[in-house]
């Protein structure tokens, strides 16, 4: 279970907030990968731990929304995104660390310090830790998690019902068999990932097929 911990050792080597950052995103063949920061103020600590705050992957839909309200109503947060163009042009990985940077940047103040989950730091305006498996060991990434989770969830869902066929509200982008038949079918959109190999096949079987 995520806790503080991570948080608590970082505040004695800095003074001032610490932010929790993680992504979500980098595997669907769609959509943009997006990225959350997180700064829990202490007074919201116990409150979010008791309502079994953790890494988005272990929660419910349902439960997610539930701890996206909670956290975006008493935390200090930024969201930010890689676009489609972003990740073409200089890879998924380099698009998660950009997105990283403009999460941070989004929010309302700077943090002192940064804990990010993964083992990659993106180039930031404050000391920084990589924390492997961080979403379930640190409780600000672990609501950076959720954050990011439900904001692109809602964002492919919405894409969704403007390109319907590829399934996006259910799928959110990942290559579901679905969603890959939709793509034979319908062909690609300009909300796919050109540099991942099943759109790209896509994209050359409409241009043979003209």
């Amino acid at each position: 279970m995520a806790d503080m911990s991570l948080e608590q050792q970082a505040s004695r080597q800095v003074a001032g907030p610490v932010a929790g950052i993680d992504e979500v995103g980098r595997g669907p063949l769609a959509g943009p990968v997006l990225a959350a920061a997180v700064i829990i103020p202490t007074h919201a600590v116990t409150t979010l731990a008791m309502a079994g705050l953790d890494d988005s992957k272990k929660l419910t839909a349902r439960k997610r929304a539930f701890l996206f309200q909670m956290v975006t109503e008493t935390c200090s947060w930024g969201v930010g995104a890689g676009s489609i163009a972003d990740i073409d042009a200089i890879n998924i990985l380099g698009a998660s660390l950009l997105a990283m940077r403009r999460a941070v940047l989004a929010m309302p103040a700077l943090p002192a310090f940064a804990l990010v989950d993964g083992n990659r730091l993106p180039d930031l305006p404050c000391p920084a830790q990589a924390v492997v498996k961080g979403d379930s060991k640190s409780l600000s990434i672990a609501a950076a998690s959720v954050v990011a989770k439900v904001v692109r969830d809602r964002a492919m869902a919405s894409l969704g019902a403007r390109y319907p066929g590829y399934g996006w509200e259910r799928n959110a982008g990942y290559g579901t068999l679905e969603h890959r038949e939709a793509l034979q079918r319908l062909g690609p959109t300009a909300h796919h990932r050109r540099s991942f190999a099943p759109v790209a096949q896509a994209y050359r079987a409409s241009a043979e097929s003209r």
